[in-house]
């Protein structure tokens, strides 16, 4: 008898102790709750993180990060994640304002990367320093070994996995950053006249000169000087191309193109995918690529 309700006990708990075991998570159970500021981060969490994880992103598609508000379910995955991936610097208030609620670890993936400072001149108050770290992809290689490191500290039992997923994603970072340096190895101008000042990484790594139409932040409207400005640099420097960006409004990089007989082309500062993008399977790699080949032409690059 006692064998008998010795059976019927452990029959009994093995429901309820599997029932934990799964609240608690385990290999491909996607129990690691993470958040993440913006689209790249998601990304980076995604590909490293795979169906180990379940990513919530606070800028939905075809949103402009740096204005971000934040809903009450919003606020909500904020406090309940495991881990919360977001750029510092004053890049999204709202984000960096709510992490005192956070019951898991924030990490500010930018924290241990030398980052530009704020141009002179500059309007936009709450920035610390340059946020666009993710055009550079050596720099967003680091971003992504930081997601590797936060992930397996979360679930050692999936370390394996996730430094595996993190160095094919590294590999293929590396790849495009040597894409880069031969695609802008040799062309005719170095100059570069963007809708907002996002490329000032990307400038630094492969060589190139950006002229901003606006600062860091891409709402505010430039002075009247500073267009004069740019039309006189686009005529005497033979630039023939004014860049634009598929989230902000085109109009003056339009003027200034005008007035000049340049043309303008879209470049991706890779903020947020567009629904468009989203629905088409555009990802980090695609995106850098198609920036590369509109800087080619744009540069006049051999």
């Amino acid at each position: 008898m006692r064998t008998i309700l010795s059976l019927m006990v452990g029959l009994t708990l093995v429901p309820a102790l599997t029932a934990c075991g799964s609240a608690q998570g385990g290999p491909g159970s996607g129990s690691i709750k993470v958040v993440t500021a913006f689209y790249p981060l998601e990304e980076a969490v995604a590909r490293v993180g795979g169906d180990r994880v379940t990513v919530t992103d606070l800028t939905p598609p075809g949103a402009e990060p740096h204005d971000l508000e934040l809903t009450p379910s919003q606020l909500g995955a904020i406090a309940d994640a495991d881990l919360v991936f977001y750029l510092g610097g004053g890049f999204q208030p709202a984000v960096e304002d709510a992490l005192s609620n956070a019951q898991g670890r924030a990490i500010d993936v930018s924290a241990d990367l030398r980052t530009l400072p704020v141009p002179p001149g500059d309007t936009e108050a709450s920035l610390t320093a340059d946020p666009h770290v993710w055009l550079d992809p050596v720099l967003y290689r680091r971003i992504v070994d930081e997601v590797e490191r936060a992930l397996a500290d979360a679930s050692s039992a999936d370390r394996a996995t996730f430094e595996a997923s993190g160095a094919a994603f590294d590999h293929q970072l590396a790849d495009l950053d040597a894409a880069y340096r031969r695609g802008l190895q040799r062309c005719a101008r170095d100059a570069i006249v963007t809708s907002h000042a996002a490329f000032g990484y990307l400038s630094e790594r492969y060589g190139l000169h950006q002229e901003a139409i606006a600062g860091l932040s891409p709402d505010v409207e430039p002075p009247p000087q500073r267009l004069n400005e740019l039309r006189a640099l686009v005529e005497r420097d033979g630039i023939t191309t004014i860049f634009t960006e598929d989230l902000l409004p085109s109009n003056v990089a339009e003027t200034i193109a005008a007035a000049t007989g340049a043309t303008t082309a879209a470049l991706n500062p890779l903020e947020s995918l567009t629904p468009a993008e989203v629905a088409t399977g555009a990802d980090y790699d695609s995106v850098m690529l198609d920036n590369l080949a509109e800087l080619r032409r744009a540069l006049g690059c051999s």
